[in-house]
């Protein structure tokens, strides 16, 4: 697969395969809400094909599969393999047998042309070098009359602890370079049409979807971290570090009084000219 000659796209599976034992807990709900927001705007139909790219743990594929029923099909992809047991076992629990999961890489899908009603992809074009052509290579499994979606984070995302967990590590660990964050890259509606008209010659449909996620307690931020793509930092320290790290956030987040983060996102919609 080409994932294993990139060391980006290597390092993005190795980050969400960590991530995977946090991915469904409470404080990161969010995942679900906005994975079954882009099932909405998909409008699908019972029996239709669906490709759920960068499926994660399901947050789309599960209720997409839910939404086309027994003469539908739902294919979920992701490089994270921890990611795509733990979509298994949950569809395994909700009687799904309308689905199933593959490790592929979706810079090089292996489908033919115009093969599905249905292509989603929450939260995950991004982290792709390029970002039109990914796109263009979604659009191209796309029958005509079909529907693409496609999830970006909004500006913020993860704010208030976002910066404290940067500095917090900055000042524990300064020899670890702080990362760009992938989903930084298209996070304006403006921004988003463009990368997505330019890849389909169509203009997007897009919803915003202002969000926040409580937090229960301050120790909710190390969780969604935990379960995150902040987990490619922790990953760096050892057991003394991460116990240090997680208590200096913690402390800041009550002595702040923060009860909850930003996770806005924006959910565009491309329909493809019969």
């Amino acid at each position: 697969m080409t994932l294993l000659g990139n060391p980006r796209r290597s390092r993005v599976a190795a980050t969400y395969d960590s991530a995977a034992d946090h991915f469904d807990l409470a404080p990161l709900s969010f995942w679900d809400r906005h994975g079954r927001r882009a099932v909405h705007h998909a409008s699908l139909r019972p029996g239709e094909s669906v490709l759920d790219v960068g499926c994660g743990t399901g947050a789309s594929a599960l209720p997409a599969a839910s939404t086309v029923g027994p003469t539908g099909s739902v294919i979920g992809i992701d490089i994270a393999e921890a990611m795509l047991t733990r979509a298994g076992m949950k569809a395994k629990a909700q009687r799904l047998s309308n689905m199933r999961f593959e490790r592929m890489d979706m810079t090089s899908l292996r489908f033919p042309s115009e093969t599905f009603d249905a292509v989603i992809s929450v939260f995950s074009v991004f982290f792709v070098e390029d970002v039109e052509a990914q796109i263009t290579e979604l659009w191209r499994v796309l029958r005509p009359g079909g529907r693409l979606v496609l999830t970006f984070w909004g500006k913020d995302a993860f704010q208030p602890c976002a910066a404290i967990f940067t500095e917090e590590l900055g000042t524990l660990r300064p020899d670890i370079p702080e990362p760009l964050r992938a989903w930084e890259r298209l996070t304006s509606r403006n921004a988003i049409e463009d990368v997505i008209a330019s890849a389909t010659n169509v203009v997007p449909e897009v919803h915003p979807a202002p969000e926040r996620q409580p937090l229960a307690t301050p120790r909710d931020w190390w969780t969604i971290a935990m379960g995150s793509g902040y987990r490619w930092e922790i990953d760096q320290l050892t057991s003394d570090e991460r116990q240090r790290l997680e208590q200096r956030c913690s402390a800041r987040i009550r002595a702040d009084a923060i009860k909850a983060i930003s996770v806005p996102a924006f959910h565009a919609v491309a329909g493809k000219p019969i």
